[in-house]
């Protein structure tokens, strides 16, 4: 008889009632499937999961982007920095294309629409276990429209520009609308740190305000609005 392979799993979601359902998706997957599964955690903010998964390491991760106050997809770029081996799905309310393909560019091995869990989500886990990337058709097509808008103006322009991939990160949300305090906040750094990124985004753009570096970037594609 072949033993179930068995998976830890860290939960990471802002509402209590999400992870509970997800638990007893989890504990039904336990009953049926040729996996199993052992739940080693649950956090409902991204300083909590990084805690929990420096403590538990868990092999797999299913991670929410809408974490209250914190940022999911700089979450997933903190794991990259602590050097997370395991896998991380994301499961989402997000359908826009720019939640997606900035999920998988920060590390996320697959992208499920909380929408289809109950359907998608056995599936999704199998996927990334065994090293693969999980997208579904409507998530895939969300992620290649994205994919080749950046590979044919964004990445070529960033090079052009010499924009590191921290201060592309900054006029990201510069053209998001958010503050420089925003700013610090989702990407876990300091005021002085972003506003010394925003000079050297100015200089390199050759503008003299947060307006201007707005319009230029969106003109020349340096990122999507």
């Amino acid at each position: 008889m072949t033993v179930p392979q068995l998976i830890s799993v860290l939960l990471v979601d802002d509402e209590p009632r999400f992870r509970s359902g997800l638990r007893t998706l989890l504990n039904f997957y336990n009953q049926q499937g040729s996996l199993r599964f052992d739940i080693v955690g649950e956090a409902a903010n991204a300083d909590q999961a990084l805690q929990l998964m420096l403590e538990q390491k868990p092999a797999l991760i299913l991670m929410d982007l809408s974490l209250g106050e914190s940022d999911g997809i700089n979450a997933l770029l903190r794991l990259g920095e602590l050097s997370y081996k395991g896998k991380v799905l994301v499961l989402s309310a997000h359908r826009e294309d720019e939640w997606v393909f900035r999920a998988m560019q920060a590390g996320a091995c697959g992208y499920v629409f909380k929408d289809r869990i109950a359907t998608q989500l056995y599936e999704a886990i199998t996927t990334v276990i065994n090293d693969q990337v999980y997208l579904s058709p409507e998530v895939a097509t969300n992620f290649f429209r994205l994919f080749h808008f950046y590979a044919g103006h964004s990445l070529q322009a960033c090079q052009a520009i010499h924009l590191t991939s921290r201060e592309q990160e900054v006029l990201h949300w510069l053209v998001q609308g958010a503050s420089n305090e925003e700013i610090a906040k989702k990407l876990y750094v300091t005021v002085a740190t972003v506003k010394a990124h925003l000079t050297a985004i100015f200089e390199k753009l050759g503008v003299n305000s947060r307006t201007q570096a707005i319009v230029k970037a969106l003109k020349l594609g340096l990122v999507c609005a």
